[in-house]
C-alpha cells in the first residue's frame, strides 16, 4: 500500500475519533443540564462521582475537568436553593478543578468564565472571604471578556450582575438590558456544542430576558422569550414556573 492511502486512512480515523469525543462531550453536557433543569440533585451527584473517577484516571483531560467543574457548579446552585450545606463545597470544588486547566500556556475563555462564576457564588456564601473571592472572580471574568468578547456565555454572565445591581431606569440598567439582548441574539446564532465549545446558557439567557421584559411591562415579549427557553429546554422547571407566573393576572 502506498503512503497516500495510509495517510488518508489515518486522517479518517482521526476525524472519527474527534467526532466521537465531541459526541461524548455533548452527551455529558446534556446529562448535566438535564439533571440541573429537572432539579435532580441525585443524578448530578452520580455524574460528579463518575466524572471525578474519569479525571482521576486521566488528569490531563481538560475537557473532562471542565465537565466535572460544570456539574459541581450546577450541583452547588441546586444545593443553595435548597439551603443545603453542600453548596460551598461544590463551588469550591469547581474552582479547584479548573486550576490545572488555567496553568496551560493558552488560556480558555470558557474555563476562565466558569471559574469566575464559581468564585462569585462562593463569595456569596463565604462572607468573610467575600472581598478576596470577588476580586478573583472579577479578574477571571475580565480575562474571559478580553479573550472572547462575543462569546454568548461570557456576555450573559458578565451582564447578569450589572442587571441585578442597576436601578430601574438607570443608565447602567439600560446598558445591561442591551447586553442581555445581545447575549440572547448570540445564543440564537451560536453553533451546536462540541468538545471545545460548551453549549450551555441558551435557556438561562432567554429566561433572564423574559424576566426583564416582564418587569418593563412587555408581557407579550416576556412570554415569547420564556417559550423560547422551553423550546431550548422543555423540562426546565424554573422556566415552567416562570411561564406559569406570566399566566397569572
Amino acid at each position: 500500500m502506498s503512503i497516500r492511502p495510509i495517510l488518508l486512512i489515518v486522517a479518517v480515523l482521526l476525524s472519527v475519533s474527534t467526532a466521537l469525543r465531541a459526541q461524548e462531550g455533548g452527551d455529558i453536557q446534556a446529562q448535566i443540564l438535564y439533571a440541573f433543569q429537572t432539579e435532580d440533585n441525585n443524578s448530578l451527584r452520580d455524574l460528579i462521582q463518575n466524572l471525578a473517577a474519569q479525571v482521576k484516571n486521566d488528569g490531563n483531560n481538560i475537557a473532562m475537568r471542565y465537565h466535572l467543574a460544570h456539574a459541581q457548579y450546577r450541583f452547588g446552585l441546586l444545593s443553595r436553593v435548597r439551603k443545603g450545606g453542600d453548596a460551598a463545597v461544590a463551588f469550591g470544588d469547581c474552582v479547584d478543578e479548573l486550576r490545572p486547566a488555567l496553568d496551560a500556556t493558552v488560556k480558555s475563555a470558557e474555563v476562565l468564565l466558569l471559574q469566575s462564576i464559581c468564585y462569585s457564588e462562593l463569595a456569596d456564601i463565604k462572607s468573610l472571604e467575600g472581598v478576596m473571592l470577588r476580586s478573583k472572580a472579577s479578574d477571571r471574568l475580565k480575562e474571559a471578556v478580553k479573550l472572547a468578547p462575543r462569546n454568548p456565555r461570557v456576555v450573559l454572565m458578565s451582564t447578569l450582575p450589572q442587571l441585578a445591581r442597576g436601578k430601574p431606569g438607570s443608565a447602567e440598567r439600560q446598558h445591561a438590558f442591551a447586553q442581555l439582548q445581545l447575549a440572547a441574539q448570540l445564543f440564537e446564532a451560536s453553533s451546536a456544542t462540541s468538545i471545545d465549545s460548551p453549549g450551555w446558557g441558551h435557556a438561562e439567557a432567554y429566561m433572564a430576558l423574559s424576566h426583564e421584559l416582564q418587569l418593563r411591562g412587555d408581557h407579550l415579549g416576556a412570554r415569547n422569550w420564556i417559550e423560547k427557553a422551553l423550546i431550548s429546554a422543555p423540562e426546565y422547571k424554573a422556566a415552567q414556573r416562570q411561564l406559569a407566573s406570566l399566566a397569572k393576572p
